[in-house]
């Protein structure tokens, strides 16, 4: 392909998927869990679980009936329409999901057994006010080396120029002086594979890992040298860095 169908893509894909991510079509190997299994995992049917961050509320919603009580929200109107939109779709009316901030969470003190947040920012203080006694925190969020090789290939990145477990060890202080007790955290390296260009570039441009993706005409041909370079049998090559953390008060 051209560095002008690579262009006609990117105008493309975004209409054609709109910010479901469901749809990118990506092998893994290597991955260490299943982040929605390690939800499940703590749940007993009886709990009411916040999920800070929760996008199109995709990820909740197939949690949602391992609780008794579920609310997602997001500081972003048009996400929150979309989740809502979606637990329409899902016949789940009584999963909530709100527009928030995560740093100034308007529930009262103890609400939620469990809360979670994945790849999104919470505020560690705030999390462990609303959060039950003896409740747990779980989130998965992007570790430092996450798609290495398209940082290098751009020469810019979310994470460049950053200590690779920097964000992993912060949070871990944050929720160590927000005054949980039992913190535990473990991370994984996997190899994924874009099965087509129109994958990748789905990721780029609704994902920030490459920070202004598309707006430089250079980012195309770019592009087109780095699917040359990586591509395999399996799909295009990158990887995926991710650190889960799980905390008790």
């Amino acid at each position: 392909m051209k560095e002008t169908d690579y262009k006609r893509l990117y105008d493309q894909v975004g209409a054609i998927n709109g910010w479901d991510f469901s749809k990118v079509k990506c092998l893994s190997e290597g991955v260490a869990w299943d982040y929605g299994s390690e939800v499940t995992r703590v749940c007993t049917g009886t709990e009411a679980l916040l999920d800070i961050g929760t996008g199109g509320g995709e990820q909740l919603l197939k949690i949602a009936g391992f609780v008794l009580q579920a609310v997602g929200i997001d500081n972003s109107a048009a996400m929150i329409e979309t989740a809502r939109s979606n637990g329409r779709k899902a016949n789940q009316p009584d999963v909530a999901f709100l527009e928030m901030d995560a740093e100034a969470l308007d529930f009262p003190d103890r609400s939620f057994q469990i809360v979670i947040c994945r790849q999104a920012p919470f505020e560690a203080k705030e999390v462990a006010r609303v959060l039950a006694d003896d409740g747990v925190f779980i989130t998965q969020q992007v570790g430092g080396r996450d798609k290495i090789n398209l940082i290098e290939a751009f020469g810019r990145g979310q994470s460049s120029g950053a200590s690779i477990d920097c964000l992993q060890d912060q949070y871990i202080t944050e929720l160590n002086d927000a005054g949980f007790t039992d913190i535990r955290s473990s991370s994984y390296d996997a190899t994924e594979y874009y099965r087509s260009a129109e994958d990748l570039i789905f990721l780029l441009k609704h994902a920030p890992i490459i920070p202004d993706f598309g707006q430089a005409e250079s980012d195309f041909e770019v592009l087109r040298q780095f699917i040359e370079d990586n591509r395999t049998e399996q799909g295009i090559r990158t990887n995926a860095h991710r650190f889960l953390i799980v905390a008790r008060k």
